[in-house]
Parts: structure tokens; C-alpha cells; sequence
């Protein structure tokens, strides 16, 4: 087993005996492991390159960011889209598009040498949001709590809806690539490179071309596999065949079977949409007719553990990217490119596509500013550094890397400093408020799961597996979790659900 494969054991190990102590003085999992990561790297940069290169690498990546996106879509509450579909279907069909052709339209400024498509796959590593740098965030009461269980649906969609993009990226500026070898080939070798563009242009025509079919295989590998082991699980769990300790291997398994027959090569669809779709008819099927539950809790606590040790390690392997990233070198237009993804080109989309809605002006402007980068930015930017070729790999790296580090400082860091000294007028009244409307019941719901679950108890701690939520779910042991912080340590998040703030005037 290789050196670096046992510090990462080692790190997350350590970690994991003491992320309760460390995280009650502020210091949070993803921070503590991203800089073991990059201490263990500098001890060899080079083995560490090659390592992240590698196709094992690869794989076990794309494992990971299956089982990342099974679980966001199964932990959403309230329907397909949580109870805010006009305003999270805004954010995933307005913002997150314009936010794309943002950083591709000003990558293409900065960037003249890069394709569009690495472009395109560049946005798609530096625009999805997670919260696990910015756990906090969630659990102000400065942020309404509407506008929580909003940003909270919206970044369990973001990163599945980009999958597809990312890889149809990735595929087309490989094609691009191919072409620009062969057209500077030409003049020496003309007819080898005339069979050469031919060649390719072939595949990216079959590319383009079998993208819808693809994408509709996908989907029906998803839902049926998804909706046929959610309607199974309570089918047994209703006759007594099976108990929550059971299901939880399912729940485990469906995104990888649904990843892995999207991938066999009598199909060749994509595995990412597979296995997220899963998610979604899991969630639907297993609930049964309540279009605002979720699965018990004590059904997802293995599929959950198992993503927050999947995570922990992906924050390990962020740090250790960094100094590969120090010393490959980087250009100054990628680092703008990564601040300005995390400021205007989030903030601006967002405020422009709920225009015309019921979120008042204030709201707007917070919904944008809060936007942190978390494991779906590295997870995607490791998977264009092990796809991409030569600059075009590090220029991929270094926008990844950039962006979780600076979302880390941003959002884990001065935002909450920043929201409890400053509100706009009225806003945090009214947001704590709505949380003290919901607070009965949300301790009726948080009651009702413990007893479901077969939990309650007093020693529990949080555990965190995909998105941080304000809608707080109960794992076995006994306290609120965070649904998904992917910080590597508990942190418990008291839920938002209940009833909405006023409504306030709108433009």
C-alpha cells in the first residue's frame, strides 16, 4: 500500500479522535485536514502529482462524487424541490447557467489560449456551492429561515445538474485538443493528419450527438433502480422483512449500482446523472405518499458515514493539491477568475434571476452573497485534472484550489463575522422570528424522528455526510445533524423548517 494512500488512513484517522475538541475552539474539519494534506504533500510533491494524475485516482473520485450526489438528492425535504420550486428552479435554471457563461465568457477574455470547453469545464468545477466550509452560516439566525432552507435545496441541486455539463465539457475539449494536434501536423504529415481530423470530427459529432440519448438513459437507469429499491425498502420495512439496519446497505448500494450500469458499455450514459436521479425517486418511493419527508434517518446513517469519510478524504486530497499547485506555478488570470466566481459572478445571476419574485431585495443580495465551495469544487476539479491534458489539467487544478481556499477564508471566516455585526434593517427580526415560530415544531418533528429512528439518547454526536442544511435530521445517538456538512466532524445544525418569515415588498 502506498506512502500516500497511509497518511491519508492516518490524517482522517487522527482527525476523527479529535474533531469534537478541536471544532468547540472554531477550528472546522475541512480547514484541519486540507492543511495535513498540504504538509504530508511537501514531503513529495512530485509522488503526490502523479498520484492525483493516475487512474485510480479517477475512479475513486467518480465513486465518491456518486455517492456525494445520491445523498444530496435523497436528504431533501418537501417535494422534488423542497417546498421552493419557483425560487430554488430560478437559482438551478437561471443563475447557475448565467453564472457559467460568466466565467467562460471572461475565461475567454483572459484565457484566449484555452477552448471554450475547458472553459465551460473550468465553470463547472468553480460555480456549485456546498456549505461545508460555511456550516455556520446556516445555523444564524441573522440568515431568515426561508432563505436557509433555500440555499440549503439549492446546493443539493447545483452540483447535479452541472455533472452533465462538466462531462460533456470535458469530452468535447478533448476533441478540441485532438483537432489542434492533428491541424499542426498537417503540413508534415498531410494525409495521416487529414484521417486524424476526420477522425475526430466524427467523435465530436458522436459526442454531440448522443448527448440526449445518453442523458435519457441515464435518467431511466436512475429512476428505475432509484424508485424500484426506495418502493422495496418500504415494502419490507411495512412486513417486517427488513429493519432500518438493512436498508441502510440499499441505501448504500443504489448509487453505485446506479453509477456503475450507467457506465457498462451497452450503455454509455452518464453515471453522475444515474446515480443523482436515484437519489431523487429513493427519496420519493421510500417516503411513501408525504411529499415533505425524507427516509429515517437511521436508513441513511451508513450512506451518510460513509460520505463523510469519502469527503474527509477529498479535504485531505485538496491540501495536498496545493503545493503541487505552489509548485507547477499558475496564471494570475485563473486566480481572478476564482474570486471574481465567488463574488459577482454568484452574486449577480443570482440577484438578476429572482427579479420579479416574492424574495425581497435584501434577501436577493444575501442569497448571492452566500455561496461557499466545498467537496463538489474539488471532487470536479480532480476529475478535470485527471482528464484535461498538460497546461490545460493545471490551469483546472489551480481554479479548484483557489476557490475552496478562498471560499474557506470568505465564507468560513468573515461572513459570519460579518453577519453578526451588520443587518440590513428589520431582516434579522423577522428571520428570528420565523425561527421562533418554527421551533415548536421542529421539537415535535426532531421528537417524532428520535422515536422513529429508535434514537434519543444523550451522548450522541452529530455526524455530517453530504450538505449542511438548517433542516436537521436525526442519526442514530441522538442529536440534530447537519445534513451534509462534509466538514469532517460533527457540528449540529437545528432545523428550519416550519413556517416562512413575513413576506416583505418586493420590486
Amino acid at each position: 500500500m502506498s506512502f500516500i494512500l497511509l497518511t491519508g488512513f492516518g490524517a482522517v484517522a487522527a482527525w476523527a479522535l479529535v474533531a469534537r475538541r478541536f471544532e468547540r475552539t472554531g477550528i472546522a474539519g475541512p480547514a484541519a485536514l486540507a492543511a495535513v494534506g498540504a504538509l504530508v504533500a511537501c514531503a513529495d510533491v512530485s509522488a503526490f502529482r502523479e498520484a492525483a494524475g493516475s487512474e485510480a485516482a479517477e475512479r475513486c473520485v467518480e465513486l465518491v462524487l456518486a455517492v456525494l450526489l445520491f445523498i444530496d438528492a435523497s436528504e431533501v425535504r418537501g417535494g422534488v424541490f423542497g417546498g421552493e420550486g419557483r425560487t430554488v428552479g430560478r437559482l438551478v435554471h437561471i443563475a447557475l447557467p448565467l453564472s457559467l457563461v460568466l466565467v467562460v465568457a471572461t475565461g475567454w477574455f483572459l484565457l484566449p489560449q484555452v477552448d471554450a470547453f475547458a472553459l465551460l469545464a473550468i465553470a463547472c468545477v468553480v460555480m456549485p456551492t456546498d456549505f461545508a466550509t460555511a456550516a455556520a452560516l446556516l445555523r444564524s439566525d441573522r440568515i431568515p429561515a426561508r432563505m436557509r432552507r433555500i440555499l440549503n435545496v439549492e446546493s443539493g441541486y447545483n452540483d447535479g445538474l452541472v455533472s452533465p455539463v462538466f462531462s460533456m465539457a470535458i469530452a468535447l475539449s478533448l476533441v478540441a485538443q485532438a483537432l489542434d494536434t492533428a491541424g499542426g501536423e498537417a503540413a508534415e504529415v498531410s494525409q495521416q493528419s487529414a484521417r486524424l481530423i476526420e477522425q475526430h470530427l466524427e467523435e465530436f459529432g458522436e459526442a454531440l450527438i448522443g448527448a440526449l440519448p445518453a442523458t435519457l438513459l441515464a435518467l431511466a437507469v436512475g429512476v428505475s433502480l432509484g424508485a424500484a429499491f426506495g418502493w422495496l425498502a418500504r415494502l419490507a420495512h411495512s412486513r417486517g422483512w427488513a429493519d432500518a439496519s438493512g436498508i441502510r446497505f440499499v441505501a448504500l448500494l443504489v448509487p453505485l449500482l446506479a453509477f456503475g450500469i450507467a457506465l457498462l458499455p451497452v450503455l454509455e450514459s452518464n453515471g453522475f446523472i444515474a446515480a443523482f436521479v436515484a437519489g431523487i425517486a429513493f427519496r420519493l418511493t421510500r417516503s411513501g405518499s408525504a411529499g415533505d419527508a425524507v427516509p429515517p434517518p437511521a436508513e441513511l446513517l451508513l450512506v451518510d458515514e460513509v460520505g463523510t469519510l469519502a469527503a474527509n478524504f477529498v479535504w485531505f486530497a485538496l491540501g495536498a493539491m496545493i503545493p503541487i499547485v505552489v509548485a507547477d506555478g499558475f496564471d494570475w488570470p485563473i486566480v481572478l477568475i476564482a474570486v471574481l466566481a465567488l463574488t459577482v459572478f454568484r452574486m449577480l445571476p443570482v440577484y438578476v434571476s429572482l427579479l420579479r419574485s416574492d424574495i425581497a431585495r435584501w434577501d436577493r443580495a444575501l442569497l448571492g452573497a452566500v455561496g461557499p465551495r466545498g467537496a463538489a469544487t474539488i471532487v470536479f476539479g480532480l476529475l478535470a485534472y485527471t482528464k484535461l491534458p498538460g497546461q490545460l489539467s493545471r490551469d483546472a487544478l489551480t481554479a479548484m484550489v483557489f476557490t475552496v481556499v478562498g471560499s474557506m477564508v470568505l465564507h468560513g471566516m468573515l461572513a459570519p463575522v460579518l453577519l453578526r455585526r451588520w443587518r440590513a434593517p428589520g431582516t434579522a427580526a423577522t428571520g428570528a422570528s420565523a425561527d421562533r415560530e418554527a421551533r415548536p415544531e421542529n421539537e415535535r418533528r426532531l421528537g417524532g424522528e428520535r422515536r422513529a429512528a429508535g434514537e434519543g439518547g444523550a451522548g450522541g454526536a452529530a455526524s455530517t455526510g453530504g450538505k449542511a442544511s438548517a433542516e436537521g435530521e436525526v442519526r442514530a445517538g441522538g442529536g440534530a445533524r447537519a445534513r451534509g456538512s462534509r466538514s469532517g466532524g460533527p457540528q449540529a445544525v437545528p432545523r428550519a423548517g416550519g413556517s416562512a418569515r413575513p413576506a416583505e415588498p418586493i420590486d
